[in-house]
C-alpha cells in the first residue's frame, strides 16, 4: 500500500494493494468493476431488485454493510460532472472502498441515483490505526458499586437497561492493525460500529480527489466541493431503520427505532435521557450536547421553584404595597400634576393614571427580589461546577479522558490544505506542511474583525432606530390618549398607557429586527470564517461560535441594556431637558413606578419570542421540508440554549419567571431536538468530542457578568435602594413603613418657568388642568424653585447613590465570595 493525496503525514489517503482490499476473508467474495455502472458487483447470479427491500443498509449480497451514500441527478447536459464523478469514484476505488450503484428507476423521483459505499475490514483497520480510534482489548470486570440509597423512588423515570446501556463496559485502547489479536475480534463485520464506520469513510471522502493531475490542481478534492458545485446532491449515512417500526433484517441494529420509541416522542419528557444509545448512535459530539442540554434544564427546575416562590411573595404582599396605593389614591396621586413627558404634545396628568402599572412592578420589584439575585449567583456557580463533575463522568464512561483533541489538531481540514498552496517543515515531525503565511493570515483576520463590528454597528443603529420611534410614538400615543379613549376596552383598556403601548410596540419591532438581522448574519458569518481558513476542524468552530455569539449577545441583549442601565438615567429637569443627539426628541423618562416593569416587558417579549420562534422554526420548517433536511450540527442548538442562559441569568433580577419559562421551553427542547434528529434529519456523520467546548467558557464569562448586571439593575434600575433609604433615613417620624415615600420622591417645578419650547399646546392638555395649578412634580430629588439651590440634587439623592454604590460593591463581593467558596468545594471530578 503507498499514499496517494493530501500532505504526507497523517493526513493523507493510503492506497490499498488489490490483495489488501479484495482477498478480504471478512466478506468472501471476489469483486470486479461493473462495465456499465462503475460501480463494484459481487461474482454471483444477479438478484431479483424485488426481493432487495429498499429498507436495507446492506448490498444486494447482504453481507456488505453501506457505510455511506452519495446521490446525484441524471443530467443530461454535466459532462464535466460526469467526469468528476467518475474519477472521484474511481479515487475511492483505489483506496480500498466498494462502491455499487442504484440506477435512477429506484428512486421515488425517476431522477436520482445512489452510490452505495462501503468500507471493507483493511480500511476500516487502516485507518482506525491512522485516527487512533479507541476499541475494546478486555469486558470491564471492576464491580459496579454506584446504586444510590431508595433508588426505586427514580423507577417511573428509567428507562428499560438495554436502552440504557445498549453495549457492555469495556477497558479499550487506541486501535494498533498490526497488534489486532491484542483486541475483542468475534466478528470483523460488526467489530467498528456503524458510527465508527460513517466517520471513517467520511475522513476518506473529505481528501479523496476528482482530478487526473492532483499535483497540478491542489484544490481538487473532497466531497464538500462536489457538493458545492452540485457533482453530488447530497453525502450521508444511513438511518439503521425507519424510526416508526424495527428493520426487517435480523443483522440491523434498529436503534433509531428504539431512539424514536424511548427518546423522541414527547411523552417521554419524563424520563432520562438514553445517553449511551444517543452517544452509540450519533456519536460523542451530539450525545455530550444532550446530556448538557439534560443536566441543564434539571439545574433549572431549582431556579424555577425559587423564582416562582419569589413571584407569588409579591403576589402575596399585594395589599402591603403602600406606596401603591398612596399612587393610586385620589387623595394623594389623583392630586399630584406630573410635568409633561414630552414637548408639545404631552399634557400635563396626574400620578393616579400610572395606578396600575405601579401594581404590576411590585410583582417583581420587592424585596424577593434582592434575594433571588443573590440566589441566581450562588445557582450559576453550582450549575457550572456540577456540570465539570458530571462532563468528567461522562470522560470516563465514554473513554475520552485523554481525548483532548489532539486527533482533531492533527487532522487538518481540507479546506486548509487544498487552499494553503505553501509548505514548510514541521520541525516536530519533520514532514512538509502546508501553512498560511503571516502577511494574509492578518489580513483575512482584519478584514473578518471589521466585518463583525461592522455588523455590530448595524445592530446598534437598529436600537438607536428603535429608540427614535419609542421617542416619537409616545408623543403621538400620549396625545391620542389623553381623554382615555381605551377606557371603553373593558378587559384590556384600564392597563393601556402611553407607557406600555409604547414598550409593547417598541419590544415587538425590536424582535422583529432581531430575527431579521440573525438570518443575515449567519451566512456573513460563516462567509467571514471560511475566508480565514482556519487550520482544524476545532479552530474553524471556535473562531464560529465567537463571531455568532458576539453578534447575537449584541442583537439579543442591546435592547434589555439599554431600558436596564440608560433609559431615564440621562433626562435633565424641566427647562434643561436633554435630548437624543441634539435633536428635537427628548430622552426618555421613567414611570413613577420605575423602569423594571419596562424590563421586565421587554424581556418578555423578546426571550419569549425567540423560543417560540425557535419552536416553530425548528418543528415545523423540517417537517414541511424534510425532502431536503440534512442533519444540522449541534452548534445552532447550543448557540440557541446559551443565548437563553443569558437571559436567565443576565437580568433574571426584573423577571424570576424567566426560569419557569426556560424550563418549560427546554423540556420541549429537548425532545423536539431528538424528534428532528430522529425522524426529520439524514443521519449526521458521527463525531468525537469530550466537552461543550468553547461553549464552557462563554458560559463562565456570562455568569461572572450577571453578577454585576444584577447588582446594578437592583440598584439602578429598581426602587429597592431609594426606598429603603427613605424608610430608614428620611421618614419624617422615624416609623419604619413607606408613607409619604412617592411624594418625597418627587420635586417640584414651577410651571410658568417652563419655557415655551417645552410647555405642550393648550389643546393637549386635558380638561382638569386650569390656571389655578402652579407647579408640577418630576421624578428626581433636586431642590424646588425659590431655593437657594434650586434644581440642583439634594442631599438625599447623593446618600441614595452612595447606597446604590455600596449595594453593588457588597453584592458583587458576597456573590463572588459564595462563588469561589462554592467552586472550590466542588471537585471537578467525581469521587
Amino acid at each position: 500500500m503507498h499514499r496517494i493525496t493530501g500532505r504526507a503525514g497523517g493526513d493523507s489517503l493510503i492506497e490499498m494493494s488489490p490483495t489488501d482490499s479484495f482477498n478480504d476473508d471478512a466478506n468472501g467474495y471476489h469483486l470486479h468493476v461493473s462495465s456499465n455502472t462503475g460501480s463494484l458487483q459481487p461474482e454471483q447470479s444477479p438478484i431479483d431488485k424485488q426481493q432487495h427491500s429498499k429498507d436495507s443498509v446492506f448490498f444486494r449480497d447482504g453481507v456488505r454493510r453501506i457505510d455511506f451514500v452519495l446521490s446525484y441527478l441524471d443530467d443530461k447536459d454535466g459532462e464535466r460532472k460526469q467526469e468528476r464523478r467518475k474519477m472521484y469514484e474511481a479515487n475511492l476505488v483505489n483506496v480500498g472502498l466498494e462502491l455499487e450503484t442504484e440506477d435512477k428507476s429506484e428512486s421515488d423521483d425517476g431522477k436520482t441515483y445512489f452510490v452505495k459505499i462501503h468500507a471493507p475490514w483493511e480500511v476500516l483497520a487502516t485507518y482506525a490505526d491512522v485516527l487512533k480510534i479507541k476499541v475494546p482489548f478486555k469486558v470491564n470486570d471492576i464491580p459496579d458499586d454506584g446504586d444510590m440509597p431508595m433508588n426505586w423512588l427514580s423507577t417511573p423515570f428509567r428507562l428499560p437497561e438495554h436502552i440504557m446501556h445498549p453495549e457492555p463496559d469495556y477497558f479499550t485502547a487506541p486501535f494498533d492493525k498490526s497488534k489486532s489479536d491484542f483486541f475483542l475480534i468475534d466478528d470483523k463485520a460488526t467489530f467498528f460500529p456503524p458510527s465508527v464506520r460513517n466517520r471513517i469513510v467520511y475522513y476518506i471522502l473529505s481528501r479523496c480527489s476528482y482530478f487526473k493531475d492532483e499535483c497540478g490542481v491542489k484544490d481538487k478534492k473532497g466531497i464538500k466541493r462536489l457538493l458545492n458545485n452540485c457533482t453530488y446532491t447530497a453525502a450521508f449515512p444511513l438511518h439503521d431503520s425507519r424510526y416508526w417500526t424495527k428493520a426487517k433484517d435480523a443483522n440491523c441494529e434498529s436503534e433509531r427505532y428504539h431512539l424514536h420509541k424511548h427518546w423522541a416522542r414527547f411523552f417521554c419528557f419524563y424520563k432520562e435521557q438514553p445517553l449511551n444509545l444517543i452517544r452509540k448512535y450519533y456519536g460523542e459530539k451530539i450525545g455530550i450536547y444532550f446530556a448538557w442540554l439534560g443536566f441543564y434544564t434539571e439545574m433549572l427546575l431549582f431556579a424555577a421553584i425559587v423564582g416562582t416562590l419569589c413571584f407569588v411573595y409579591g403576589f402575596l404582599t399585594f395589599d402591603n404595597n403602600q406606596w401603591s396605593k398612596d399612587i393610586c389614591s385620589a387623595e394623594i396621586g389623583g392630586n399630584i400634576v406630573m410635568c409633561p413627558l414630552c414637548d408639545k404634545k404631552c399634557g400635563y396628568w396626574k400620578l393616579n393614571s400610572t395606578c396600575n402599572s405601579s401594581w404590576q412592578s411590585h410583582l417583581f420589584d420587592n424585596v424577593g427580589t434582592v434575594f433571588f439575585a443573590i440566589f441566581m449567583a450562588i445557582w450559576v456557580t453550582l450549575f457550572l461546577e456540577f456540570w465539570k463533575r458530571r462532563q468528567a463522568r461522562l470522560e470516563y464512561e465514554w473513554d475520552l479522558v485523554d481525548f483532548e483533541e489532539e486527533q482533531q489538531q492533527l487532522q487538518l481540514r481540507p479546506e486548509y490544505e487544498t487552499k494553503c498552496t505553501n509548505r514548510k517543515l514541521n520541525r516536530i515531525t519533520q514532514e512538509m506542511e502546508p501553512y498560511l503565511p503571516i502577511t494574509s493570515k492578518c489580513a483575512r483576520t482584519c478584514l473578518s474583525g471589521a466585518t463583525v463590528l461592522l455588523w455590530i454597528s448595524l445592530i446598534i443603529a437598529c436600537i438607536i432606530g428603535v429608540i427614535a420611534y419609542r421617542l416619537a410614538v409616545y408623543a403621538a400615543f400620549a396625545s391620542i390618549m389623553k381623554d382615555n379613549p381605551t377606557s371603553n376596552l373593558h378587559v384590556v383598556g384600564p392597563y393601556i398607557t402611553p407607557q406600555l403601548a409604547t414598550s409593547v410596540t417598541a419590544s415587538c419591532i425590536n424582535f422583529v429586527i432581531i430575527m431579521i438581522l440573525n438570518l443575515m448574519y449567519e451566512r456573513v458569518a460563516v462567509w467571514i470564517t471560511d475566508m480565514e481558513i482556519p487550520k482544524t476542524h476545532l479552530e474553524y468552530e471556535n473562531k464560529l461560535t465567537v463571531k455568532m455569539f458576539l453578534f447575537q449577545f449584541v442583537n439579543y441583549y442591546s435592547s434589555c441594556f439599554y431600558v436596564a442601565f440608560f433609559k431615564g438615567k440621562f433626562v435633565g429637569y424641566p427647562g434643561n431637558y436633554a435630548y437624543m443627539f441634539g435633536s428635537t426628541l427628548r430622552n426618555e423618562e421613567c414611570d413613577p413606578g420605575g423602569c423594571l416593569i419596562e424590563l421586565t416587558t421587554q424581556l418578555v417579549i423578546v426571550m419569549t419570542g425567540k423560543q417560540v420562534w425557535g419552536n416553530i422554526q425548528e418543528a415545523l420548517v423540517p417537517w414541511m421540508m424534510n425532502w431536503a433536511s440534512d442533519s444540522s450540527a449541534s452548534f445552532y442548538e447550543y448557540l440557541e440554549m446559551v443565548i437563553q442562559f443569558g437571559f436567565i441569568t443576565l437580568f433574571v433580577a426584573s423577571f424570576p419567571l424567566a426560569p419557569l419559562l426556560a424550563l418549560i421551553n427546554n423540556i420541549i427542547e429537548v425532545r423536539v431536538d431528538a424528534w428532528k434528529l430522529t425522524t426529520q434529519f439524514r443521519r449526521p456523520v458521527a463525531a468525537k468530542a469530550h466537552s461543550i467546548g468553547a461553549w464552557e467558557e462563554i458560559l463562565n464569562g456570562m455568569a461572572v457578568l450577571s453578577v454585576v448586571t444584577n447588582a446594578f439593575i437592583v440598584a439602578f434600575t429598581s426602587d429597592m435602594i431609594p426606598r429603603l433609604v427613605y424608610m430608614y433615613a428620611y421618614h419624617p417620624n422615624g416609623e419604619l413603613n413607606m408613607k409619604g415615600y412617592i411624594s418625597n420622591s418627587l420635586s417640584s417645578f414651577n410651571i410658568s418657568v417652563i419655557p415655551a419650547e417645552n410647555r405642550p399646546d393648550d389643546d393637549e392638555n386635558p380638561s382638569w388642568f386650569n390656571s389655578s395649578i402652579d407647579t408640577c412634580r418630576y421624578r428626581d430629588y433636586r431642590y424646588p424653585s425659590g431655593h437657594e439651590k434650586q434644581y440642583s440634587h439634594t442631599m438625599q439623592f447623593w446618600h441614595i447613590l452612595a447606597a446604590k454604590l455600596a449595594f453593588i460593591i457588597i453584592m458583587e463581593h458576597v456573590a463572588f465570595l459564595v462563588k469561589f467558596f462554592v467552586a472550590w468545594m466542588i471537585p471537578d471530578v467525581p469521587f
